[in-house]
Order: structure tokens, then C-alpha cells, then sequence
């Protein structure tokens, strides 16, 4: 929530650089497409690691990186030597991390994940509305508001979204979450408010897609989430200096995003002991563990 948040303000800072005339923007049936040909690849290798012999997390490949995570350390790196990656009019943000909550089960990150009506507790102040829209067994709905008082205005994004739980078996599950609908909602909280329609606007966030793996072993619940995203693009003439920042940003937003939700699940979740400390213990060395197609 907090890596849309900071790519607002950079964009932001763009936009006020850009000539008036294209300050607004329709997303285009080419950046569209790309897209879509992206999310089908980012799937495709989630759905690899669920085929039999496949290694689930893919921190169980990186000892390094699992060192890092089984000492505590939230693991942050982009997708590909090239993000963002530049597309048809458009620009794709594809960023993975992982972390280790030691002292919780599946379950108990589930009550607070799935808890769409507490987002704007887990995830204020920029998350300022979220509610549950309806929720199976298998596949939620919940929409979502953002607000920035950014140097372009005083806007926000209302998202709505589905996500798919799919459980591998009693230790292991994913989630493929998806934006069915992003609008602008310009002049909010003011007499000229008014909302935009979709797939037009500044461009700052088109779409958006994650799929997120937890395994619960070693005392804890391992998370591996990577998240998508598409925008308008960054013009020529500002990419070699807009570029290094929106990179450094999503970075550390999707840090603070994962730190909020170890904060929410220690302090909300009934299975987590809240006088719990991280610990620090050697990495553990675990062969390559059979999946399960979905």
C-alpha cells in the first residue's frame, strides 16, 4: 500500500514538469496488452513452483537471501535486470520481496490479511477507506482508498480488488491478487470532488497484480510476494533522472508495506505471541520440496 503511496509523489513531481496538454492520459490498448502478456508470465512462473520437485519459495534457492530472511531482515529486489520496464506508452513495476514472521501460523496471518475492513488501521495514514466486499473459502473482494496531499493536488485512488486463495496443503498456500477497477478521485474531500473514469487520468497507477506463497515452518510463516504494476510512462527527457528514484522507492516502500503487515499480524493475530522477538538462527538448508498443481 505504502509502494503506490511514494510512486504518487514522484510521479507527482513529474507531472508538474510535463506541458499542461498531456497531464491527463488514457491508458492505450497496446500498453494494455503488453500487460496483460507480462501478468501471463508472472503466473506462469508461480504456477512452475507448484509443479512436483519444484522448489516452493524461492528463498530456499538463494541461501544468502534466506540467511538474510531467517535473521530477520525483510529481502526487497526487482524482478529482471530491467525495472521498470519500459512498454508501449506504459511502464511495468514488478518488484519481489520476502520475510520471515517467526511466532504465527497460516492461520493466523489469514484473520488479519483477509481483514479488508481493518486495512485503513493496518495500513493509515495513507489507506483512509477499505472495505470487504465479499469473501469465500477461496476468493475475496474488497475495495480500497488512498490519499495523498500531493504537489499536484489534493487526490486519491479507489481500488478495487479479487483475490484467489488456493492451499497446497496444510503448511502451504498462495494468493493472485488482481485490480478489477482503479479511478482517480480528483479535488477529494472537496465541493468540486469528483471521480474519473477508468483507465484515464494522470497514469499513475493503471493496473496492479501480486502473487504471494506462505509456508509455515521453522517456528513461523515465510512470505515471498511479488507485486506488479503498470503506469504511464516517464518522458525521455526525465528517465535517466526519474528512474533511479522510482527504483530506490519501490524498494523501500514495499519494505515498509510488509513491516506494517508483520506489525498488524504480532499485534491482531490470535496465534502470535505479541512479547515476541525476532531471533536470529542459522538458515535453514531444506531440499527442494514437491508442489502441487493448482
Amino acid at each position: 500500500m505504502m509502494q503506490l503511496e511514494k510512486l504518487r509523489m514522484v510521479f507527482g513531481a513529474i507531472v508538474c514538469l510535463m506541458p499542461g496538454p498531456i497531464l491527463g492520459a488514457d491508458l492505450k490498448p497496446e500498453t494494455l496488452r503488453r500487460w496483460e502478456e507480462y501478468i501471463q508470465t508472472v503466473d506462469a512462473r508461480n504456477q512452475a513452483r507448484l509443479a512436483s520437485g519444484a522448489t516452493f519459495l524461492s528463498s530456499d534457492e538463494i541461501p544468502e537471501q534466506m540467511a538474510k530472511v531467517r535473521a530477520g531482515e525483510i529481502v526487497v529486489t526487482p524482478v529482471g535486470p530491467h525495472v521498470p520496464m519500459k512498454v508501449p506508452s506504459g511502464l511495468i513495476h514488478d518488484w519481489a520481496a520476502a520475510v520471515f514472521l517467526p511466532g504465527t501460523t497460516l492461520d493466523g496471518i489469514l484473520s488479519v490479511v483477509r481483514n479488508y475492513d481493518r486495512y485503513k488501521d493496518f495500513y493509515r495514514p495513507n489507506v483512509i477507506e477499505s472495505k470487504r466486499i465479499s469473501t469465500t473459502d477461496a476468493r475475496d473482494q474488497f475495495s480500497m482508498t488512498i490519499m495523498n496531499k500531493s504537489v499536484v493536488a489534493k487526490t486519491a485512488l479507489h481500488f478495487e480488488y479479487q483475490t484467489l486463495y488456493q492451499h497446497i496443503d496444510d503448511h502451504r498456500l498462495y494468493s493472485i491478487t488482481e485490480s478489477t477497477c482503479i479511478q482517480e478521485i480528483a479535488d477529494y474531500d472537496t465541493p468540486s470532488q469528483h471521480v474519473l473514469p477508468e483507465d484515464h487520468g494522470t497514469g499513475l497507477i493503471w493496473r496492479l497484480h501480486s502473487v504471494t506463497r506462505f509456508e509455515e515452518r521453522d517456528g513461523g510463516v515465510y512470505i515471498e510476494v511479488e507485486g506488479v504494476a503498470l503506469s504511464r510512462d516517464i518522458p525521455l527527457a526525465l528517465r535517466w533522472f526519474v528512474d533511479p528514484i522510482v527504483r530506490r522507492i519501490s524498494r523501500s516502500s514495499l519494505t515498509t508495506s510488509l513491516q506494517k503487515t508483520e506489525t498488524a499480524v504480532r499485534l491482531n493475530s490470535p496465534s502470535t505471541d505479541a512479547t515476541s522477538a525476532r531471533v536470529s538462527s542459522p538458515a535453514p538448508t531444506h531440499a527442494a520440496r514437491p508442489g502441487f498443481p493448482n
